[in-house]
């Protein structure tokens, strides 16, 4: 576990610890039974992100009034305990289901059982089991306000420049292949290290996007899933590239190209330009004499398939770009 992580974990756990405590501690100062619940419930708050926690808190206000229905309607029908709560734990996931809003069971099941013990149904007792509810999801959303947000977006930041390094590395290591040169190491490692990279990178973006108010966030999601994507055709472009039982001369001229495109792996670059080389290079291999052998006719072809791969790995970038709204490239774009 990184230095990263161990900060994070500490962190959370403190506010998962502080946060419980005081929700007691509240809930005792105001006399209401079964106090150390409200801490249970801020507990399971506090583990979601910042708009989740919103969200979800706001959906457990909703099934708390429906919680108390079915307490209600099972508790006074059916007499023998674990029969009557198992009915109503049932019906309580079904509504939660259909509802879409899984989350909010454990906290129901929590009310539920308090139900089950005093089967007491007043409004006085709703009203401690309510305010049970809603100190738990009030101090988590208290806690929840504070995320270390700049930190976060700092690594964000440093993760699309270590993508773009490891980008151009691998770039460099299959034009010097197509040079048949000898490399160091292996390229399918770099490419699957990168890949298992992207995964934990686009992770960080959603957790990002999730403890801020504001939609402009998913801009990273999109750019990491749009490397992941690239680095998906350097997989297969790079298994073309073995195919090759020689190199026929038309390969210095892509490797000189994939050498001159690495340059461009940049957040900021429009690949409108690089696109227009490589219809350049598709134009001049079409002048190029047929193939004088099955062998040569085979390579040939496997060199045209890596310049499709070179065009979808600029087009995903292109595309990338074009959906960019106005306030991405304001906020993004002018930012860097």
């Amino acid at each position: 576990m990184n230095k990263e992580k161990i900060k994070h974990l500490l962190i959370h756990a403190l506010k998962i610890a502080a946060g419980s405590c005081i929700a007691i501690y509240i809930a005792t100062a105001l006399g209401l039974e079964y106090a150390a619940s409200a801490g249970i419930i801020a507990m399971l708050s506090i583990l979601t992100t910042k708009w989740e926690t919103v969200k979800i808190s706001l959906c457990r206000v909703i099934t708390f009034f429906i919680t108390v229905l079915l307490a209600v309607v099972t508790f006074q029908l059916i007499h023998i305990e674990w029969l009557e709560f198992g009915v109503f734990m049932f019906l309580l996931v079904i509504v939660c289901e259909v509802l879409g809003w899984k989350a909010t069971i454990s906290v129901n099941a929590v009310v539920g059982t308090h139900f089950l013990t005093t089967l007491d149904f007043s409004i006085s007792f709703i009203i401690n089991e309510f305010l049970l509810v809603f100190i738990g999801i009030a101090i988590a959303i208290f806690f929840n306000l504070f995320q270390n947000n700049g930190s976060a977006k700092k690594k964000i930041i440093q993760n699309m420049r270590d993508t773009e390094e490891k980008l151009q590395m691998i770039m460099e290591e299959l034009a010097v292949y197509m040079r048949m040169e000898n490399l160091d190491h292996s390229v399918w490692s770099d490419i699957i290290a990168l890949e298992h990279d992207l995964a934990k990178y686009v992770d960080a973006a959603y957790r990002y996007q999730n403890n801020t108010f504001h939609s402009h966030p998913s801009y990273y999601i999109h750019y990491f899933e749009m490397r992941a994507q690239q680095c998906g055709v350097l997989h297969n472009l790079h298994y073309q590239m073995k195919k090759l039982r020689y190199m026929p001369k038309q390969a210095q001229i892509i490797s000189s190209y994939i050498s001159y495109m690495k340059d461009y792996i940049v957040e900021l670059n429009i690949p409108s330009k690089q696109i227009e080389k490589l219809d350049e290079i598709f134009a001049e291999m079409k002048k190029e004499p047929l193939p004088k052998s099955r062998e040569e006719f085979e390579n040939r072809a496997i060199l045209y398939h890596v310049l499709l791969d070179l065009e979808e790995f600029l087009v995903f970038k292109k595309r990338f770009v074009e959906s960019l709204e106005s306030i991405h490239k304001d906020i993004y774009w002018k930012e860097s």
